[in-house]
Order: structure tokens, then sequence, then C-alpha cells
């Protein structure tokens, strides 16, 4: 069971695959490489499975991430229980590990943080990744919350619905005279220059697809601009067409540097909120702002 594993091993492991090599672990705990080999020998033993890949640098198997999980929750609830019984260093912050997908970061979530009462002091640590994504780095124990289109909870944490983040799909009035005139619309995208996030961005794709009702895609003529920011600026600059969350294309709109390229036909994200399952107050706050915030922003 995982209250039966020694704290000291479960704690080296950890050390062993933030740090990357057993000899930077051994360094940070000051204690010799031997001794944090043994550590980790003995767990792997006590489980029964292999907790770290040997490479460079050390990576944590599928069984060692719940330990690497179980480790930092261990750590979270030793630094809360510190700062209720007034043993932690005076004006000692606590850290809240967020994922959080970029467009939510550009649009509402900042919001959401400021709300945040910031006593006693908290320091957020975001970490930016597709929404499909970030729920992977809530199972790795990487943070301790995360945005997440994934409404499957991962092990040891619950979730909460958010609302819906509404996706538009929109070109300058330029782009669109250029390339996307001359056919149906689902035929013209899958050739007209598209704008991408990343390489894991399939909106665009998903979009297409919903208009021919079939396996289609966008062009693979695509441009990839890795900021929520940068992305819109992109599509009403000309470079292509995409889909601009509905906060950031109503301005461009009313402007009239964008145009939609199908008004009845939004594409909406569902998302949801996943937190480890901890009575950690500081935890909690930030839940509780984020809720608030998303049902002031997003659909439901």
């Amino acid at each position: 069971m995982m209250t039966d594993l020694p704290l000291d091993q479960v704690r080296t492991l950890l050390a062993v695959v933030d740090e990357g090599t057993f000899d930077a672990a051994a360094a940070a705990l000051h204690v010799t490489p031997s001794a944090v080999s043994q550590r980790v020998k003995a767990l792997e033993q006590r489980t029964g499975r292999v907790l770290l890949m040997r490479t460079k640098p050390v990576r944590a198997t599928e069984s060692g991430e719940i330990v690497v999980r179980f480790a930092r929750q261990l750590a979270r609830l030793e630094r809360d229980t510190r700062s209720e019984l007034g043993m932690s260093g005076e004006g000692e912050p606590t850290r809240v590990t967020v994922a959080v997908n970029a467009d939510s970061l550009a649009t509402w979530f900042l919001t959401a943080l400021i709300r945040v009462a910031q006593e006693p002091p908290l320091c957020f640590e975001l970490h930016r990744e597709d929404e499909t994504r970030t729920a992977e780095l809530l199972r790795e124990g990487r943070v301790m919350a995360a945005v997440t289109s994934s409404p499957e909870a991962v092990t040891g944490c619950s979730v909460r619905a958010l609302g819906t983040m509404r996706y538009l799909a929109a070109a300058s009035p330029d782009f669109a005279d250029r390339h996307l005139a001359d056919g149906p619309l689902h035929e013209t995208l899958t050739r007209a220059p598209v704008m991408s996030f990343d390489r894991s961005d399939d909106l665009q794709d998903t979009f297409v697809r919903g208009l021919g009702r079939g396996p289609g895609s966008a062009s693979p003529v695509r441009h990839a601009v890795p900021t929520s920011e940068g992305f819109v600026t992109s599509v009403a600059a000309g470079f292509g067409w995409g889909m601009v969350p509905e906060a950031q294309a109503e301005p461009l709109l009313r402007s009239g540097r964008l145009v939609l390229l199908a008004p009845d036909r939004p594409l909406d994200v569902p998302l949801y909120w996943q937190q480890w399952k901890l009575d950690s107050p500081a935890l909690a706050a930030v839940a509780d702002a984020v809720a608030a915030t998303a049902a002031l922003t997003l659909r439901n």
C-alpha cells in the first residue's frame, strides 16, 4: 500500500526525477550517490515495479509517475501543515503549480488568479500546454491542478466542469477574398493556407471535417505560431485562416479586421478543472476563483 512506502525512499525517487541524475539527486539530498541508488532499488523491490528509466536525464516509468505524484502531494501537505502550525519561515510563499492551455491563459485565467487572496502569500507556477495534454502533467505529478478538455479524472484527482470555450472560424477580409471565394467553403479550406498553434493543434482540422462530414482536413500549407496572441495577430494579418477564441475575435470582428467564415458553425470546447484530492487551503482558494471566473466568462 502507498501508506507503507518508506518516506525517505519516496522523497529520494522524487529528487532523482527532479534533478535528472542520481549524482545530482545525491548532492541535493546531501547523501552519497550509492545511498540514492540503494534507496531507489529498495523502493522498486518494495513495489515490485521498475520506477525509473535509467536514461539521461532519468525519467519515471508509468508506475514511477504514481509514486512521484504521491511524493509531490506529500510535500504539499507538509508545507501546508507547517504553515498552519506557524512553523514556516516568515513570509515564505506557498507555491501552486497549474497546467493551463494558451487560449485560457490569454483570455480569462489570469483574471481568476487575481481573485485569489495573497495572505498568506502565494506563488503561481503556470505550465502552458494544449488543453488535450494538460491532464498528462497532472498524471506525471508535475502540477497540482490543470485546465483540461478531459472530463475523465486523473487518478487521485477531482474534476469539475468549468464551461465551454467557443472558437470561431475567421480570416482577414482580403484573405477570404483571395482564397475562399472560388468554391464551397469545405473545399476551399482544404487548399487555403491555415494557421495552427503547434503540431498538436487540430481545431482547424476538426472544423473542416465538420463542414464536409468526412475524413478531410485543412490545407497542408500551415503556419505555426505558438502563442495565443501571435496566432490571432497572424490570422488578422492574412497569413491564414484559423479558429479564434470568441473573446479575442469579437473586437477584431467589430473593427472589420476579421470576418467569420461560417457564422452558424462555431466550435465549442468544454473545459474542466482537475486537481489533487488534497485538503490544501491554497489549492482550494485557487479552485474557487477559477470556477467563479469561468462561470462569468465561459459559455455554460
